[in-house]
């Protein structure tokens, strides 16, 4: 690829627009100079039509008068009278002599010719001319013998009209060449009649015959252009007489021929000082770019004390002082930037970067060294209840805190905005946990902000090398994920447990896959029944989510519902299963089965203000009465936000849907909330039903539920029943509905529809 130059290009740039503005102003002239050309052109061709008709009007008036002074003749009217022709022949001879005329006849009063000074004319041709001087009167143009001829008439009286005498000037080359003189004009007159060759006079001898589409337009005679006029100057029976004026552009052209030179040397000159100028510009600019092009280069290679020697007063100067200040400025930002690489902005500390080049230092000269991996599990609702800026002090002083415990060895980094982790050169596991209960001890100590005292939620995971991993990376995940682990625990502090490292791994992909579960079928819902003790008849039943993984098989319920809660998922799966269980209950329905089907819908779905709207939409298009389908919610879920999931739940209810509370008296159970909630039913947890018996502690509470439900409207149902004795007590204290493993567990569809098939007995003992 050929490289230009700087000033080859300021050069180019330079010569390049005086070049375009000078032929752009040359061209413009040369359009203009054209343009007006034509228009004067257009203007000799109108005046030119003008001088013209008026020299025909002119030669006219020339023969009426000459034909006035014979027909005025006393002996030629005597001639004519007396019919004496030898008389009137040389009469007609000599005057059209004298006038110059081309040719002299005269007709009787009945338009018969009589006397002509031309060969005989047909008797057609004779008829024809008086024919068209009787219609078109005095005078007119006509094409006969060869000639085009302007035939004037004048009646010979004596004293009444006796006879008419036709005189006819012959339009010929003299008459043309006298029009160019008088207008400068060319001329070209065309005759035609039928049955004759055209007849042409010009002053153009070898101008083709020409052809325009109206009266006027442009024709190349040779290569020279003209501008054409066309005039049909007389018209009649067979004949027609056409002049054509023409004006040569070329002609035209001449008179500005000297301008259009003088133009053509100013704009040459122009271009030449434009190139001088431009190269003296181009030098004075190029010089001083090099040596700044040649500092940025030593710059660029990491050479900043380079000294840059450009004395100058115009802008190019300031630029090289400024460059001077950006060197000095990039020098020390790389000094900022290699720091911030390798610390942490907020407190100072090393980061990630910095800890896993000083692990794998260790690493390297294979001394052993425990990681603890500090993570704040509450530092959101700290950012929430502080001012702005308050949870970042939290942090300074968790960071000096920290420092304080460690020995001139160790070292602290901040990888996250709420995770830390401390390097402790050379020590064992007992001692990483002594270190770690002592900064556990020191992070629950309370931190002073803003006047409040914040409590922070410290988990410490612990992990060694080279037990626990052989790189840097995998020591901090293995410490990651023993963190994790310890936020379960009650003391917050948890080694790294061999084989956690798949446990997370899993996890982590069932989090991934879980998002397009429903897109590759493998979503199941399974329906447990419900069996109503008073009308066992009446089908009821929950259903229930199950997930086939390609990979992992049936995956527990109790394993991907709290993924997907804490990854945003849950909402994703809730529409699936509301729209997978009215599909199956128009499927019941179309066979004759109405199943009353119960769902579970999640806190976020408790928030969103479209689920009513998106559930009603589907119970008509799968045709459900709404009172066939019911929504389980949890205390806790309406506790979280009560105000936006009082009115969804207002709004379902608006709808039909039925509403139960589930797992009631193991969240924030009061009988405040649950009046203010729009709810039909309340679900008695499977806790206190399981080991229900008549003398346990949870019978109390189970019949106190089931009566104080009924006294403010509301059904029960228990779930959980795995033993007759507890179905029985249930029967006895009057519960609505049951449902547990002891009537049945969850079915596919079609064994649920088997189930509903079982005989119906009136004991509640025979129900499994």
């Amino acid at each position: 690829m050929v490289r230009i130059s700087f000033q080859a290009r300021i050069a180019s740039v330079l010569i390049l627009l005086p070049l375009v503005v000078i032929c752009v102003l040359y061209f413009a002239v040369q359009a203009a100079t054209t343009a007006s050309i034509r228009t004067q052109a257009r203007e000799q061709l109108d005046v030119g039509t003008g001088i013209f008709g008026q020299l025909l009007d002119t030669h006219a008036r020339q023969l009426r008068d000459a034909v006035q002074v014979l027909t005025s003749d006393f002996g030629f009217r005597e001639a004519v009278a007396s019919g004496d022709e030898a008389t009137i022949r040389s009469a007609l001879f000599n005057h059209g002599a004298r006038i110059n005329a081309g040719v002299v006849m005269m007709f009787n009063m009945d338009g018969k010719l009589t006397a002509s000074t031309v060969a005989p004319l047909s008797v057609a041709r004779a008829e024809q001319i008086n024919r068209q001087l009787s219609q078109q009167g005095q005078s007119i143009l006509m094409p006969f013998d060869g000639h085009i001829y302007l035939l004037v008439q004048a009646n010979i009286n004596a004293p009444l009209p006796i006879a008419r005498l036709v005189t006819g000037f012959a339009i010929d080359d003299r008459f043309a060449r006298e029009l160019n003189q008088l207008t400068h004009l060319e001329l070209t007159i065309i005759g035609s009649m039928d049955g004759q060759p055209d007849v042409r006079v010009s002053t153009l001898e070898d101008m083709p015959m020409i052809v325009l589409d109206g009266d006027s337009g442009e024709v190349m005679h040779g290569d020279e252009p003209f501008l054409v006029q066309r005039l049909v100057l007389s018209s009649g029976e067979g004949f027609k007489v056409q002049a054509l004026l023409q004006r040569s552009l070329e002609q035209a052209r001449g008179s500005v021929a000297v301008l259009n030179k003088q133009i053509l040397l100013i704009a040459v000159a122009a271009l030449v000082a434009s190139l001088l100028g431009a190269l003296l510009l181009a030098r004075s600019l190029s010089r001083p770019i090099r040596q700044l092009a040649g500092v940025a280069e030593r710059v660029g290679q990491g050479d900043y004390e380079v000294p840059l020697a450009l004395d100058r007063m115009d802008e190019l100067g300031s630029l090289a002082k400024t460059f001077q200040s950006m060197q000095q400025g990039i020098a020390e930002r790389e000094r900022q930037l290699a720091h911030n690489a390798l610390h942490d902005p907020l407190t100072g500390l090393p980061n990630r970067n910095l800890a896993l080049e000083r692990l794998n230092s260790a690493i390297v000269a294979q001394r052993h060294i425990a990681l603890l991996y500090l993570g704040i599990g509450n530092l959101r609702t700290v950012s929430e209840s502080c001012e702005a800026g308050g949870s970042d002090r939290v942090m300074q002083q968790l960071a000096n805190r920290l420092q304080a415990a460690l020995r001139p060895s160790d070292s602290l980094a901040r990888l996250l905005g709420d995770e830390f982790v401390l390097l402790l050169d050379g020590a064992d596991v007992d001692s990483a946990v002594a270190t770690a209960d002592r900064v556990q001890q020191l992070s629950m100590k309370p931190f002073r902000v803003d006047n409040h005292d914040i409590a922070l939620d410290c988990r410490i995971g612990i992990a060694g090398y080279p037990s626990d991993g052989a790189t840097a990376e995998e020591l901090l995940r293995r410490a990651s994920i023993a963190m994790q682990d310890a936020g379960h625990l009650a003391g917050r502090i948890q080694l790294y447990e061999s084989g956690r490292d798949a446990a997370q791994q899993r996890q982590v992909q069932l989090i991934r896959d879980l998002r397009r579960a429903a897109q590759r079928d493998e979503l199941l819902l399974h329906y447990q029944p419900k069996l109503d003790l008073r009308n066992p008849a009446r089908l009821q039943a929950e259903g229930l989510l199950r997930w086939q993984h390609p990979q992992f098989g049936m995956v527990s319920p109790g394993e991907f519902i709290p993924l997907a809660e804490r990854t945003g998922s849950i909402q994703l799966l809730t529409a699936w299963v509301i729209e997978e269980g009215l599909r199956q209950l128009q499927d019941w329905r179309a066979r004759g089965m109405v199943v009353q089907l119960s769902l579970n819908i999640s806190t976020e779905d408790l928030v969103d203000a479209e689920l009513p709207t998106r559930v009603a939409r589907l119970l008509s298009h799968y045709q459900i009465p709404p009172a066939q389908l019911i929504f389980e919610i949890t205390e806790s879920g309406v506790m979280l936000n009560p105000a936006v999931a009082l009115q969804v739940l207002h709004a379902l209810r608006e709808k039909g849907v039925g509403l139960s509370v589930d797992d009631f008296g193991t969240g924030y159970s009061s009988l405040t909330q649950l009046k203010r909630m729009p709810v039909q039913e309340l679900k008695i947890d499977q806790a206190f039903i399981r080991d229900l018996d008549d003398t346990s502690e949870d019978a109390v509470i189970v019949r106190s539920t089931i009566e104080m439900s009924h006294s403010l409207g509301l059904k029960v149902v228990a779930e959980g029943v795995e033993l007759q004795r507890s179905l029985d007590l249930l029967d006895r204290w009057n519960c609505d509905s049951v449902q547990g493993y002891l009537i049945s567990r969850p079915l596919a569809p079609q064994a649920f529809e088997l189930w509903t098939q079982r005989p119906l007995t009136s004991s509640v003992s025979l129900v499994h």
